[in-house]
């Protein structure tokens, strides 16, 4: 695949870089269904397993603004290799939607108002954001959303103790979709630079934009899921600091990526700079294998051999 980089060339012309294919991957059984995933999925931490959750809300309706929002532009694309990336990127993110829409079934059951949540998100995409912002700066935060869950992506799934209490098949899920993220990492920042021309200061505000409006929505929702979880006020306060610190604390999950996040406002910036995972070829070639995905995510996870 052709991956086209930040340069003065002309509008739709390429530069090759180092990247690895997009690989929609469908049909895929992550055993969603079985009875006995936990409530709190994540070790038994409330937290951990809602701050997931609450993501994963959040994504169905937020895969379809970003699929939308790189198909503005894709008939002014006249590369053939980049419009079969935006090809292969609209099925791995519609795939996301729909396995993410399955789990989020089993959060509606437990009380969770995941319908209420959708119905919000799809007013603030597509009723708000698409209807007041121009198309240029609506594919700049799809480009800068994409940035951002590849660097969770990059940053806490190669940390395999971090997730190894996990259940295994909601762990295969989330690493599935991290691999995904990474894989088509470049394309709406391509879109975005090649053929939308978007400029410096428009990429810098998306990405300010997205990572104030990302966090506050996540924990709105988790909010919302830990009272439905019987919580009371003081034991909610408790689950709060002690979670808090998880994210952001020495250590914590985002201090992992805090320089590939700061690499967006660099001129020139693009996002293959940072590579792939390293353990890329470790879930592939073990999925490859085996043909199952949960096999895959315990590779990324298993103890190191001694």
């Amino acid at each position: 695949m052709t991956v086209l980089r930040t340069t003065d060339a002309p509008a739709h012309s390429a530069t090759p870089t180092k990247a690895v294919p997009i690989v929609p991957r469908e049909h895929l059984d992550f055993g969603l269904e079985d009875g006995d995933i936990p409530r709190h999925w994540f070790g038994g931490d409330p937290f951990k397993t809602r701050f997931f959750d609450a993501m994963s809300t959040l994504f169905p309706e937020g895969e379809r603004f970003f699929i939308t929002c790189v198909r503005d532009f894709r008939d002014q694309v006249t590369d053939p290799e980049h419009l079969q990336a935006i090809k292969d990127f609209t099925r791995q993110e519609a795939q996301h939607s729909m396995v993410h829409s399955a789990f989020n079934q089993r959060l509606a059951d437990q009380g969770i108002k995941v319908d209420r949540i959708l119905a919000n998100q799809r007013h603030f995409l597509f009723d708000v954001t698409r209807q007041r912002l121009s198309r240029q700066q609506t594919l700049a935060i799809t480009a800068a959303s994409e940035h951002l869950t590849a660097i969770m992506a990059q940053g806490w799934f190669e940390r395999g103790d971090l997730f190894r209490d996990a259940d295994p098949r909601v762990r295969a899920m989330y690493v599935w979709h991290a691999v995904e993220e990474v894989e088509h990492k470049g394309v709406a920042y391509d879109v975005m630079q090649q053929v939308a021309r978007v400029g410096y200061l428009r990429r810098v505000l998306a990405l300010l934009q997205v990572s104030i409006n990302f966090p506050m929505f996540v924990f709105q929702i988790m909010r919302h899921m830990l009272k439905v979880d019987g919580f009371s006020r003081t034991q909610r306060l408790k689950l709060w600091t002690k979670g808090l610190w998880w994210l952001y604390g020495p250590g914590g999950m985002m201090a992992d990526i805090i320089r590939p996040y700061l690499a967006w406002y660099k001129p020139g910036f693009h996002p293959w700079d940072s590579g792939m995972l390293p353990s890329y070829t470790v879930w592939a070639d073990t999925l490859k294998r085996t043909g199952d995905v949960i096999a895959a995510s315990d590779a990324l996870t298993a103890p190191p051999q001694r």
